[in-house]
């Protein structure tokens, strides 16, 4: 359930994201920064860093990674790219593309640039005070929980206490190309599983809208 006080809930976040979209507190990161809409949700995503095609194209997930992870929803849920960003709260660890490695793929972002970003992530969880977190890939996942093997992980629930706020947490393998864990067992299944949990619970809520608007699907995260 939303908390009651929705308006300014979205007063906070909206003026969050503005200030956010500003920021440029890391030298060697590569602005601009890629941030979700700013909504009022109960469910909040958390990935990574974004690729270089996410600054060009304004959103996060908005490459091949992203078409897998939308993918995902899709077949677990009947849920659309569309109707997953205007209901859920895309967030994560670093906001701006880190930059290539010179030995190929892209720059696992520093220590210090995760601090830096991280004032970010605790503001959105003190504003919307989430029920779900969604950590994607094991650098989002471990700013939640020690890390540890992916089986021991994904498909699992866990109770997370977090600046005196407790939420559900339930972690997803990275949705990049360049893994070949969620392809293969067990971690095909675990992500079925994982999936399951993110759909069953309390806080994720779809629904066909009614025959009025017939062909056209809405979502809620509303109890």
């Amino acid at each position: 359930m939303f908390p009651s006080n929705n308006k300014n809930i979205a007063k906070k976040i909206s003026a969050h994201v503005k200030k956010l979209r500003q920021c440029r507190l890391c030298p060697g990161m590569h602005p601009p920064v890629v941030s979700g809409q700013a909504l009022v949700s109960t469910i909040l995503l958390v990935g990574q860093a974004p690729g270089d095609k996410e600054p060009k194209l304004g959103r996060p997930f908005a490459w091949t990674a992203g078409k897998t992870l939308f993918r995902w929803f899709n077949a677990a849920a009947g849920m659309s790219e569309e109707q997953f960003r205007v209901s859920i709260y895309m967030a994560a660890v670093c906001r701006c593309f880190p930059g290539k490695n010179p030995a190929g793929g892209d720059r696992v972002p520093s220590p210090q640039e995760v601090y830096n970003c991280s004032g970010w992530l605790k503001r959105e969880l003190d504003i919307l005070q989430p029920t779900l977190v969604i950590p994607v890939g094991k650098l989002a996942i471990a700013q939640f929980i020690p890390l540890q093997k992916l089986d021991q992980i994904i498909g699992r629930k866990f109770v997370v206490i977090s600046n005196r706020h407790s939420f559900d947490l339930v972690p997803l393998p990275h949705p990049s190309g360049a893994s070949p864990w969620h392809r293969q067992e067990p971690g095909i299944s675990l992500l079925k599983q994982a999936l399951k949990l993110i759909i069953k619970h309390p806080a994720f809520k779809f629904r066909v809208l009614n025959s009025e608007n017939k062909g056209k699907h809405g979502v809620s995260t509303k109890n």
